[in-house]
């Protein structure tokens, strides 16, 4: 049973990080018509009204766990997305994909030191072989080293976002419905998310809505890639564990290039491979514990 659990738990996180690592073609496909704080408070509308109507009942919480829901709306949704798109204007998308994958060693360490998951040597070896492994798919072939500061700490803020958001889902998600967690995080993102929409005051175009083509990367974002996968991500933290979920986010980049060699030809060098041969160890080993 415990292995069944266990098998669950990386089918969830598989499918979720495989869905994540697609999304960007949708963006990509929207960034034409609407800018990235119209792309994000769009989509968390979608997932939030379609688990409404999954999950038709209110949350009762406590202030203390309303003010918890918030801090996972601004770190999980709003306040990652947009130091995460940001980050993109400043630097070289490469560093952001690198700086990204210390997600998962930022969680095992927060998770340690919040007495959540004890730090593990795997998780540290595991770690060296899998960042390698990005930094070789990232690169995919061809290396540029370009440092801009303001960009790479913004992708290092959403980094940091992702593993304070991991670590208090965590801690909360014991005895909760994962649907009614999701729709309560998304609520606050959307939330958090109002002034920075406000800020850009670029008026909401709804021509482009009557497209089939942005019509349905809209859905697919909101109904798959936000409203699906956060709460199957959830549901891996629960089988799995915060630290053994989060290893999985080292597959990313590699499921973005192989996206982008399936649907626009972008091609796939033998290093990039060779990474993603390395990010595959890397994981596998994570998911090593001592035997007690």
């Amino acid at each position: 049973m415990k292995n069944q659990k266990k098998l669950l738990g990386y089918l969830f996180a598989a499918f979720t990080i495989t869905v994540w690592g697609s999304t960007f073609i949708s963006s990509k496909k929207l960034l034409q018509f609407y800018t990235p704080a119209q792309i994000m408070v769009t989509r968390f509308l979608l997932a939030y009204c379609a688990l409404w109507l999954l999950r038709p009942r209110c949350l009762k919480l406590s202030r203390r766990e309303e003010a918890v829901f918030l801090l996972l709306g601004l770190t999980g949704c709003s306040l990652y997305f947009y130091t995460e798109n940001t980050a993109l204007t400043y630097t070289l998308a490469s560093n952001v994909s690198i700086i990204l994958a210390a997600a998962p060693i930022l969680t095992a360490i927060l998770a340690h030191f919040a007495g959540e998951e004890r730090f593990q040597r795997s998780t540290l070896l595991g770690f060296l072989l899998a960042f390698t492994g990005v930094v070789l798919v990232v690169c995919n072939g061809t290396f540029v080293l370009k440092l801009n500061p303001r960009g790479d700490l913004l992708a290092l803020g959403a980094a940091s976002c992702w593993a304070v958001y991991s670590v208090l889902l965590q801690r909360l998600s014991q005895g909760l419905d994962p649907i009614l967690i999701t729709r309560r995080t998304l609520f606050w993102g959307i939330v958090t998310a109002g002034p920075i929409l406000l800020t850009e005051g670029v008026p909401y175009p709804t021509a482009p809505l009557t497209e089939p083509v942005v019509f349905g990367n809209f859905l697919f974002l909101g109904l798959i890639g936000s409203g699906l996968c956060y709460v199957l991500w959830n549901k891996a933290f629960r089988l799995l564990g915060v630290v053994a979920t989060n290893n999985f986010i080292y597959l990313n980049p590699f499921v973005t290039i192989v996206t982008a060699w399936f649907f626009l030809q972008e091609p796939i060098s033998p290093i990039a491979l060779l990474g993603a041969v390395l990010i595959t160890v890397g994981v596998v080993v994570t998911q090593r514990r001592p035997k007690t």
